[in-house]
């Protein structure tokens, strides 16, 4: 399977140590830890929920790289929590924490979640058919990895790049 990561250009596509600050599925200390999407438009809403751009403006400005790395065929495990907690903000933040580590301590080397930034539907995609029109709609999913992973393989898809101004409407705000 292909996951899609954005990254600062300067630096690599992921963690190699533990100062990574903390995130929905990790705290601070906790790290290396991966988020990956299964879309590139999952990777940029995440990017754009996590930094709270909603102006269409603030894309101009957006210089980021992103990624496509094979994370293999491994089944990962899926959080026990509602999906108000799955998706919400800051607050959901300790509950999704305390599942990854009851997890890790279960022996797992990764999650399966559905995106917090993303809205239903909106990792729909695109197909051709008479021109560009929107796919089917599918929700969007995050991979998260634990632990520092030598063995995936990135290509960047782009090398300093910004998401479409359409996306912005499919960002669920971080709240």
């Amino acid at each position: 399977m292909i996951g899609f990561r954005h990254a600062d250009p300067r630096y690599p596509f992921l963690w190699e140590g533990p100062e990574q600050p903390a995130a929905r599925w990790h705290a601070a200390g906790d790290g290396p830890v991966h988020y990956f999407c299964d879309t590139p438009d999952g990777a940029w809403a995440e990017f754009l929920r996590h930094e709270e751009i909603t102006d269409p403006e603030d894309l101009a400005t957006i210089r980021h790289a992103l990624w496509a790395v094979d994370l293999g065929h491994q089944q990962h495990a899926k959080p026990d929590l509602p999906q108000e907690v799955l998706t919400g903000g800051y607050a959901s933040y300790a509950a999704c924490r305390t599942e990854a580590s009851r997890q890790r301590g279960l022996g797992a080397d990764g999650l399966e979640a559905p995106s917090a930034a993303l809205l239903p539907g909106a990792a729909r995609g695109w197909r051709v058919d008479g021109g560009l029109q929107p796919g089917a709609p599918r929700d969007g999913v995050v991979y998260v990895l634990f632990g520092r992973r030598p063995d995936l393989i990135g290509w960047r898809a782009t090398a300093a790049g910004q998401p479409d101004q359409a996306l912005l409407a499919a960002v669920r705000p971080l709240e």
